[in-house]
């Protein structure tokens, strides 16, 4: 079939979706296999935000929830066939989510977002967790005011910053949506959290000289950040997923005053969202995901693209995950599909440290699996997706995940399917 020379990915997309239209129906699982389950307690409402500590002969994992009853669940997994919560923590009210923690030696962080701007509750608080099963509160830093939901989303890997997706008292945008800013947080006290800087895309501020960035159309989420990851070998370079404001490197060298390095703006491709954006400095590349935020399909294509930074200054999109073979059904099966979170390469004591391969969380697509040996050919490897009672059409709405150091596969579900322990058992190796 000859294509005209100017096809859109759109286009493209439709076609693969009329093509697999009357495809057979694909097995739920390739190369992963089931070890463990729990529904915490009946909670569900995993959030992205996992995070595992080796506490002598056990294993612990603490979630974080999407949204309550729940802030966080501590779940003892040191049998994986039978994993057992230990502890949960409520939310402060039925508007405050706790989407989001980290996790650093003894001290974990908690974020706290309102549903509403001027809410209280917002911000983040920390937690001594040296006796994992009653993490004992150490302090509550306040995030809320006139024009903030609080704190979305947040990482901790050095013990001593914390860097944080936010809205602050004293932050005032442009543009309602534009409300969360990049805020790095001095820990060195637990007990005492102190800002050592910020950064917000320019011209997304009241006060700017800068003119306001132009919006991502029809579909627009805002110019703010999502996710922000310091890599150990690099502690100053910040490599973040701006949403509608797309790939941002930042040297914060100097804590209060970081400076752009590299943009890309996503906007020229699709709908904007990018999420997070994953550093494997030693191959020169980047692995950037775009959230899918619209049911059944209405925003594909969001994607995880493999991006080469060989040349820091001058990143550029080099090669895009393949499309699932049954995608059709994906997107007709209930809830999102389309990229989300990653596996983070951020705690290399207990979890794993890829450069080869990317485990991605994927909403209706599962978890799924890809070889980047050749970055320039993505291959799928393996997928666990299958159908989840409870969830709208059944569909699996897979939304975070971690790959311990033991390789077993730690991932949750959005709403009622809970948490999911997995194991790999495909021949190309996960490294």
């Amino acid at each position: 079939m000859k294509l005209p020379a100017r096809i859109s990915l759109c286009t493209l997309a439709l076609l693969g979706l009329q093509a697999m239209a009357f495809a057979k129906p694909m097995p739920d699982t390739l190369n992963l296999r089931l070890v463990g389950h729990s529904d915490l307690n009946g909670a569900g409402k995993g959030g992205e935000g996992l995070a595992l500590k080796q506490v002598g002969t056990k294993t612990i994992l603490f979630l974080a929830h999407e949204s309550g009853p729940q802030c966080f669940s501590v779940i003892d997994v040191t049998t994986p066939a039978k994993p057992v919560v230990i502890k949960q923590i409520p939310v402060e009210a039925d508007f405050v989510r706790c989407n989001s923690l980290a996790l650093s030696g003894d001290v974990l962080v908690v974020a706290r977002q309102s549903e509403k701007i001027g809410q209280p509750h917002g911000g983040i608080k920390t937690y001594d967790v040296s006796d994992a099963a009653n993490p004992q509160l150490l302090a509550y830093f306040d995030l809320t005011g006139p024009n903030s939901r609080g704190t979305h989303y947040l990482t901790f890997a050095d013990g001593r910053y914390a860097y944080l997706s936010t809205g602050a008292k004293d932050f005032i945008p442009k543009n309602p949506l534009d409300d969360q800013m990049m805020m790095i947080v001095d820990l060195q006290d637990p007990k005492n959290p102190k800002e050592a800087g910020r950064w917000w895309l320019p011209g997304t501020r009241v006060g700017d000289e800068a003119p306001a960035p132009l919006r991502v159309k029809p579909f627009n989420s805002g110019f703010r950040l999502h996710t922000p990851l310091i890599p150990a070998e690099r502690p100053d370079r910040a490599y973040v997923a701006w949403i509608d404001g797309g790939i941002l490197v930042l040297d914060i060298s100097d804590k209060a005053q970081p400076k752009e390095v590299a943009h890309i703006s996503w906007q020229s491709l699709n709908e904007g969202f990018m999420h997070t954006v994953l550093p494997i400095l030693d191959r020169g590349l980047l692995i950037a995901s775009q959230e899918s935020t619209k049911e059944d399909c209405k925003d594909w294509p969001m994607r995880i693209t493999v991006v080469d930074i060989h040349n820091e200054t001058r990143p550029y999109p080099l090669a895009v995950m393949p499309t699932p073979a049954n995608i059709a059904d994906l997107c007709k099966g209930g809830g999102r599909f389309g990229a989300h979170n990653i596996n983070q390469n951020t705690a290399p004591a207990v979890s794993q440290v890829l450069k080869n391969t990317v485990v991605t969380a994927q909403f209706a697509g599962g978890l799924r699996i890809y070889s980047i040996k050749n970055p320039a050919e993505p291959k799928e490897i393996a997928y666990f997706a299958p159908k989840v009672p409870g969830n709208k059409g059944g569909a699996i709405q897979i939304n975070d995940l971690i790959v311990g150091k033991n390789g077993l596969i730690y991932t949750n579900d959005r709403f009622t399917g809970g948490l999911y322990i997995l194991q790999y058992t495909g021949k190309t190796p996960l490294n």
